[in-house]
């Protein structure tokens, strides 16, 4: 079973001829899983609706999760008037701006007449990527082995030869060493195709992923993930492997995004649709902005000191342009739908508190941006933060995430009359 979710959609299990059911005791697990790592972070959030009693709501976080009874739940971007198939290429796009992410090699023609699931397009880019590689040759190295043979090879070990062969005579223990693909990073990705293979519902895929498994026949299987991966230390001559193992951490580990605890469920890759949209757009401003001086998560100012000496809350704006100049702008982006009904259209009182901040502790800094994913709403409210005519300035902008890079026409200082 697969279900597509929005964000702010939610699952049920009341109601079986309706939509999102999935059975209880699959709802008791995700539960679980919800409940347990809530101070890492609310993947979904346990509410209730009239009708249906309890629910799990999708807010914020998207991806995919896979329960052990083989559910598959996709939790997709909110955006208006957009279907699901173009959602995911939206997603997509967005993950390929994440820095140091397996997402940024990714053929974004691959999508277009594709209707795969959301696992199986992270299974293909993982599949592509192993294709490069193999392409470029998969590297071997020499293997330390011990046996015990009936010839001599390599040295003789005297210590396991006096132990294991003191009757047979005939029998040589040795150790030598062969040039072998048995090498860390490849059982790592022979362990990650098993694991995929037991994943992926699509035959395509399960047919690429044996054809991969042959290749690497010869190869074992790794029995220490954690310990295997702190043992790579990536040089010019495994450089083509960088990519590929961060898939291998996707799947094996869980951890190169947004860990989780527990094991009610079999498998998560969820991203913070906050931090999804932050990266996207300094991404776009980064490349079509021509900025000299951009710089994200920026971290050379704190609030305040203690006993005057000892720095602290530090601050961190999303977007700082144009540091140490006399024209310095910063910007922050909110994942959030603004609304004409809501108080101030929904702008957060926290937030403008936190953008006066900002400009008052970088110098040389008169005009500050919030960024919100587009809506239909008249775009622009323009702040002041004082009275004076050369007062502080803050403006509120809508970056349209449904449109690619070459399609928007958004730049920050032209907004400012």
């Amino acid at each position: 079973m697969n279900i597509v979710l929005k964000e702010y959609e939610y699952l049920q299990y009341t109601k079986e001829d309706e939509k999102n059911y999935i059975p209880k005791d699959t709802f008791e697990a995700l539960e679980r899983f919800v409940l347990k790592n809530q101070d890492i972070a609310q993947y979904l959030i346990i509410a209730f609706k009239k009708g249906y009693g309890k629910v799990l709501q999708a807010k914020n976080f998207v991806g995919v999760i896979q329960t052990k009874d083989k559910i598959t739940i996709e939790i997709l971007p909110k955006v208006n008037n957009v279907s699901n198939e173009e959602l995911k290429e939206i997603l997509i796009r967005m993950l390929k701006s994440l820095k140091k992410s397996p997402f940024k090699n990714f053929n974004m023609a691959h999508l277009k007449s594709s209707k795969m699931p959301l696992l199986e397009i992270f299974i293909s880019m993982f599949l592509d990527e192993l294709t490069k590689l193999i392409q470029k040759g998969l590297k071997s190295d020499y293997i330390t082995k011990e046996e015990n043979l009936k010839f001599l090879k390599g040295k003789l070990n005297i210590k396991e030869q006096i132990k294991q062969n003191y009757i047979h005579k005939e029998r040589f223990f040795v150790e030598y060493q062969e040039f072998l693909l048995n090498r860390i990073e490849n059982k790592l990705i022979k362990t990650t195709l098993k694991y995929l293979y037991k994943k992926s519902k699509l035959n395509k895929n399960q047919q690429r992923i044996r054809e991969y498994l042959f290749i690497l026949d010869e190869v074992d299987l790794s029995f220490n993930i954690k310990n295997d991966f702190s043992k790579i230390k990536l040089n010019r001559q495994t450089k083509e492997y960088e990519s590929i193992l961060l898939w291998c951490r996707v799947f094996l580990l869980n951890r190169s995004f947004t860990p989780y605890k527990g094991d009610d469920i079999a498998f998560a890759l969820l991203f913070d649709m906050n931090l999804l949209f932050e990266s996207y757009v300094y991404e776009y401003l980064k490349k079509y902005g021509k900025y000299k001086n951009i710089t994200s998560q920026d971290r050379g100012y704190y609030l305040a000191y203690l006993n005057g000496k000892i720095p602290k809350f530090k601050l961190k704006p999303d977007i700082v342009i144009n540091k140490d100049s006399n024209n310095v702008i910063i910007a922050d982006t909110k994942w959030k739908i603004l609304s004409k009904e809501k108080l101030n259209q929904g702008v957060n009182q926290a937030d403008m508190y936190q953008m006066f901040a900002y400009g008052n502790k970088y110098k040389n800094c008169k005009k500050i941006y919030l960024i919100y994913p587009y809506e239909k709403i008249e775009e622009g409210n323009f702040y002041k933060y004082s009275q004076d005519q050369d007062g502080l300035e803050l403006k509120v902008l809508f970056f349209d995430i449904s449109k690619p890079h070459k399609q928007q026409h958004f730049k920050l200082e032209d907004t400012y009359s």
